[in-house]
């Protein structure tokens, strides 16, 4: 049995150490700048970002023919591109359509939205879970159910509605589809 399967020197190790600790300094330094907003609830474009980080830093860290700068400009890399698509998506519709997911009306007024939870693998014990989980005993205390962009369920009673102004585009866009 070769022994470098167990010990290959310290260089490796403390090449882990370093690149370890100054990775993790970064990349703290690097989400606690980009904001809030890169820790809330991920889109699909924060979910990426964060597993593309992950793997990232995960092989710098165990990969000693990495160095300590090709780490860090790897994950400013990473961050920056994030950065600069967020930019982007907060200032042309066309990259949020392109980057977001829209949210999606499953259930309005009485009527589950049978199109739509088939399209997005949903059934009608999901909307009653998400009622139960919003503390409403009953569908018929609900107005709209939307499945949001972070994959949530948001659940508006009819007391909530009010106006309408979150739910409205989306009721009119399905009426569009029908």
């Amino acid at each position: 049995m070769d022994l470098s399967y167990f010990w290959t020197g310290w260089t490796p190790i403390w090449h882990t150490l370093l690149v370890g600790s100054v990775g993790y300094l970064t990349l703290v330094i690097l989400l606690r700048g980009m904001g809030p907003r890169t820790m809330a609830k991920m889109t699909p474009l924060d979910f990426v970002v964060a597993v593309t980080l992950g793997s990232a830093f995960g092989r710098v860290v165990t990969a000693v023919d990495v160095s300590l700068a090709q780490a860090v400009v790897a994950l400013l890399l990473l961050v920056t591109v994030q950065w600069v698509l967020a930019y982007f998506r907060a200032r042309w519709r066309f990259m949020r359509r392109l980057l977001d997911s829209p949210p999606v009306l499953l259930y309005y007024d009485g009527e589950l939205q049978q199109q739509a939870l088939r399209r997005h693998r949903l059934t009608e014990v999901d909307v009653h879970t998400a009622a139960r989980q919003s503390g409403q005993g009953s569908l018929d205390d609900i107005q709209a159910v939307i499945l949001q962009q972070d994959g949530s369920l948001g659940v508006i009673s009819q007391n909530a509605m009010r106006d309408g102004s979150s739910v409205l585009p989306f009721i009119e866009q399905r009426r569009g589809d029908s």
